[in-house]
């Protein structure tokens, strides 16, 4: 069965399936100067402190991250069933997910740390704390999140938030013994409520007849984060109650498959090519809910290969 991870706000479901429910150019100026779009100031951002250096992980032009640390890192996964929201139905089939995202990053040698049902101010505590930790000795930090979520929001077990608030704690300047390596997010969770019922093809045959590198260098404190969505803005993410989320199954696929063949934007690639191709959702009870499809998204900072080979013995 599959069900999105959204607010539910129909009294019959399905028990087949789920819903996780103007720029200055400077004419009279002889140099050329770099400008922005936008209006307004910084005031009110934290600011900056471009004092701070982190240790270099790799050459600044290297094509791949520095896999080869002592430990690969920190694989966190945010577990949400059951909710405090009156609104927000149990979300059957997570545990599934969690289980196999658990055997899949152990076997590409995460340390995986599940937490379960947490309210938003425990999760807080416990992203701020993996954020003050030394991870000198690790190769990257890899956090999950399976939940209920709308357009710009996921859920706690108490209440929602945006997605920065989890995020941000790992950027460059708050957590220097990260800058420079990869810091990687999944999240199963609805976008918005729009469905995507799909378009239907014919198959090809039948329609066609220096040293500088070495140097000390500034980086963005952005740099180096990939965010992996189930789906797109707007958008139901499905989850199948006994399977797991169409999202989870295609990525645990693919890591288990070829996760130390291919870089992760090519295997990120081949999830996103799964879940479009391979699920639809099924709910005949519910016409204008069944036959849906689904499509993950990607937003990537990341500035090298990212490849999960195997570990040295130190």
């Amino acid at each position: 069965m599959s069900m999105p991870d959204v607010v539910d706000v129909r009294n019959e479901i399905n028990k087949e399936s789920e819903w996780d429910g103007c720029e200055k150019n400077g004419d009279d100026q002889q140099l050329v100067q770099d400008v922005n779009d936008a209006l307004g100031s910084r005031k009110g951002h934290e600011p900056i402190d471009h004092r701070i250096k982190a240790r270099m992980p790799v050459e600044r032009y290297a094509s791949d991250y520095n896999m080869n640390h002592r430990r690969r890192g920190l694989a966190l996964i945010f577990n949400h069933e059951n909710f405090d929201v009156p609104q927000l139905k149990a979300r059957a089939g997570t545990n599934v997910d969690c289980e196999n995202l658990t055997a899949t990053l152990k076997g590409l040698d995460f340390e995986v740390h599940v937490y379960k049902d947490l309210k938003l101010r425990d999760l807080q505590k416990e992203i701020e704390r993996v954020s003050q930790m030394d991870h000198n000795d690790a190769d990257c930090i890899l956090v999950t999140i399976l939940s209920h979520g709308e357009l710009g929001y996921l859920y706690a077990k108490d209440c929602q938030y945006k997605l920065d608030a989890v995020w941000s704690y790992f950027t460059a300047n708050h957590c220097p013994s990260l800058a420079g390596k990869p810091k990687l997010f999944f999240i199963q969770a609805c976008q918005g409520d729009q469905l995507d019922g799909g378009v239907l093809l014919a198959s090809k045959d039948r329609t066609e007849t220096d040293s500088s590198s070495s140097m000390t260098f500034k980086i963005p404190t952005h740099a180096d984060f990939l965010i992996a969505y189930s789906t797109i803005p707007g958008f139901y993410s499905w989850r199948n109650t006994q399977k797991g989320s169409w999202f989870m199954q295609s990525l645990c696929h693919e890591l288990n498959q070829h996760g130390r063949k291919y870089d992760l934007l090519t295997l990120l690639t081949f999830v996103t090519q799964r879940v479009a191709y391979d699920f639809e959702s099924n709910t005949p009870d519910i016409p204008m809910m069944h036959q849906q499809k689904q499509i993950p998204c990607t937003t990537t900072m990341l500035t090298r290969l990212l490849r999960f080979g195997e570990k040295k013995s130190f």
